[in-house]
């Protein structure tokens, strides 16, 4: 099982910036893949970022050069550097362990809100 607890969320004035982080339980950045998703209130909910194991990421495309993954192995936590938020970065921020592999589960965090306002 993979517990995910997330934390740095919180009100930003547009052009600011915060830093999210996922703590994940056990030892599993070897084997997931970790990612953040976002969902505004009534929108789906989107992919944000992501980075494998071998620490290749991937943006959506409204956020690449303001935003970065990464990941600390050593403290099993992933970070969200976000820079110059936009009111339209405004949602819950999730965070996401993959494995991978279609038969095993998808693990989430609770979610953590950003609101990007003046």
């Amino acid at each position: 099982q993979v517990q995910l607890v997330e934390s740095g969320g919180g009100l930003v004035q547009p052009g600011g910036s915060l830093r999210l982080s996922c703590a994940a339980s056990g030892s599993i950045f070897s084997i997931y893949a970790m990612g953040w998703y976002r969902q505004a209130p009534g929108k789906q909910r989107e992919l944000v970022a992501t980075i494998i194991s071998t620490g290749s990421t991937n943006y959506a495309d409204s956020v690449k050069g303001r935003f970065a993954i990464s990941r600390d192995n050593a403290k099993n936590t992933v970070y969200l550097q976000m820079n110059s938020l936009k009111p339209e970065d405004t949602a819950v921020y999730y965070c996401n362990a993959d494995p991978l592999v279609r038969t095993l589960p998808v693990y989430w965090g609770q979610g953590t809100q950003v609101t990007v306002s003046s």
